[in-house]
């Protein structure tokens, strides 16, 4: 294992102290406790939003928190839940008064712990929470049950517009729950990543393969096979989320290429080259492309394809202004 680290036990630790320095300007953390981290400065009766999850994807979680999205991140070891106590902190750090909103995606630790927190919140605080979760992960058949995946950019960025729009929290919750149903993802893994406390990598890929469909925690994918060509991995990856969004000649999307921690953004441009090609032979409109690194996994070598279906209301939320130490955007 090579690794820029100090010590495996204290990776976090490390890394999260370092990142509060690096961005006093607009993080802080509650209960004496880093992993509870906080945007300063929320705007008094704005509804606040929270997400949270485990360490190794960044700028997912975290990353998002800033204005115009997110209000707090409640922040796990290296693929691993924070607690539910993490998440009660910042859910009270972040309420002014309007309630709050938890946006996460669809695992089993973080819903079980995000659900706890709801219900301190009500019962000790007497704190209105609403949930969004994230399913955006096309290679499950069973739609309940998908992971969220990168794709959860999107409803991050739609609900932090709503939200800077000081829209009840009834109407943020539709928002997001809009964005989060008309958004799907399909990844591939070139290579696997390591776990500092584990030392090893967490699966084993062969040079000349690839596996479709893999999870950001090397959850088992669609198929694993040959490496082949940008172009009919790009094919294979498209095919079942065009299907699973019934997209029709004339509807818009915006596109996420996102890379995985170790795919350079030469190799994406020469993918996005491709859902292009395949997106106009369909008479389908591309409004935004985003390219970069959104939701990684250590440094897994590879990408993930995300499209997001437009309509009016969910482009204006879209192109609203947004910034956070990860992610900016200017008014579109």
């Amino acid at each position: 294992m090579k690794k820029i680290l100090n010590s495996p036990d204290t990776f976090i630790k490390d890394m999260l102290t370092g990142l509060y320095k690096a961005h006093s300007d607009v993080y802080t953390y509650v209960n004496d406790d880093i992993h509870s981290l906080v945007k300063k400065n929320i705007t008094p009766g704005k509804v606040g939003l929270a997400t949270g999850g485990g360490s190794g994807h960044l700028p997912l979680f975290l990353g998002y928190v800033g204005d115009g999205m997110l209000d707090g991140c409640s922040i796990g070891e290296v693929f691993q839940s924070s607690s539910a106590e993490q998440m009660h902190e910042v859910t009270k750090a972040i309420d002014t008064g309007a309630g709050v909103l938890y946006i996460y995606g669809n695992y089993g630790g973080d819903r079980m712990n995000f659900d706890m927190a709801a219900e301190m919140a009500d019962f000790e605080d007497d704190i209105k929470v609403n949930t969004v979760i994230g399913r955006d992960d096309v290679s499950s058949n069973h739609k309940e049950n998908r992971r969220g995946v990168a794709g959860i950019f999107f409803v991050y960025k739609v609900a932090g517009a709503a939200a800077a729009e000081m829209l009840s929290l009834e109407e943020v919750t539709r928002l997001a729950q809009k964005a989060a149903d008309n958004v799907a993802t399909m990844g591939v893994a070139l290579s696997p990543c390591t776990i500092p406390r584990v030392g090893h990598p967490s699966f084993e890929l062969a040079e000349d393969e690839m596996e479709i469909g893999m999870g950001i925690h090397g959850e088992a994918g669609i198929r694993r096979g040959k490496l082949d060509t940008a172009d009919r991995i790009v094919d294979e990856m498209l095919e079942p989320v065009l299907a699973d969004m019934d997209l029709q000649e004339g509807d818009e999307v915006a596109v996420l290429m996102n890379g995985l921690g170790a795919t350079p953004l030469e190799e994406q441009y020469v993918s996005y080259n491709r859902v292009h090609e395949v997106l106009s032979e369909k008479g389908i409109k591309i409004f935004k492309v985003y390219t970069g690194e959104y939701a990684t996994s250590m440094e897994m070598a590879g990408m993930s394809i995300s499209l997001f279906k437009l309509d009016a209301e969910l482009k204006k939320y879209l192109c609203r202004p947004a910034n956070t130490p990860f992610f900016t955007q200017l008014q579109l």
